[in-house]
C-alpha cells in the first residue's frame, strides 16, 4: 500500500472536498427548513475547506480528526437541528456524514505517515 504524502494527491481529501460541496449545494435540490439549509451549508463548507487544507498540508493529522468530528455532526444534525422529518435533507446529512467520517478515518494513517515524514525531514 502506497502512502500519499505529497500535497494534492490523497484521494480521501478529494472525496472530502466533493462531499462538502455536494452537501453545500444540496439545499438547491432538496426541500429544507431554514435550520436544515444553514446546517448543511455551514457543515458542508467546513468539510470542503478542511479537505482542501488537508490536500495542501498532507501531514496535518488534526485535520483528519476534524473531518471525523464534522462527519459525526452532519450525521446527527437532522435530530439535533429538528429536520429529521425532511427525508431528503436528512438522507443527505446521514450519507454525507457517514462518507465524511469514513474518508477522514481512512486518511488518518496516511496523514500520520506524512506527519512523521515531515518531522523526520527537519
Amino acid at each position: 500500500m502506497q502512502v500519499m504524502t505529497r500535497a494534492w494527491t490523497r484521494w480521501q481529501d478529494w472525496a472530502e472536498v466533493v462531499i462538502g460541496v455536494l452537501v453545500v449545494l444540496s439545499p438547491l435540490v432538496v426541500t429544507t427548513s431554514n435550520a436544515a439549509m444553514w446546517t448543511m451549508i455551514v457543515l458542508g463548507a467546513l468539510i470542503a475547506i478542511d479537505g482542501l487544507a488537508s490536500l495542501a498540508m498532507p501531514g496535518m493529522v488534526y485535520g483528519e480528526w476534524f473531518q471525523v468530528v464534522l462527519g459525526a455532526l452532519l450525521f446527527i444534525s437532522p435530530w439535533v437541528m429538528g429536520y429529521s422529518d425532511l427525508m431528503a435533507a436528512s438522507w443527505v446529512s446521514w450519507v454525507g456524514g457517514v462518507l465524511t467520517v469514513a474518508a477522514g478515518a481512512t486518511a488518518l494513517s496516511a496523514a500520520n505517515a506524512a506527519h512523521s515524514g515531515l518531522a523526520g525531514s527537519h
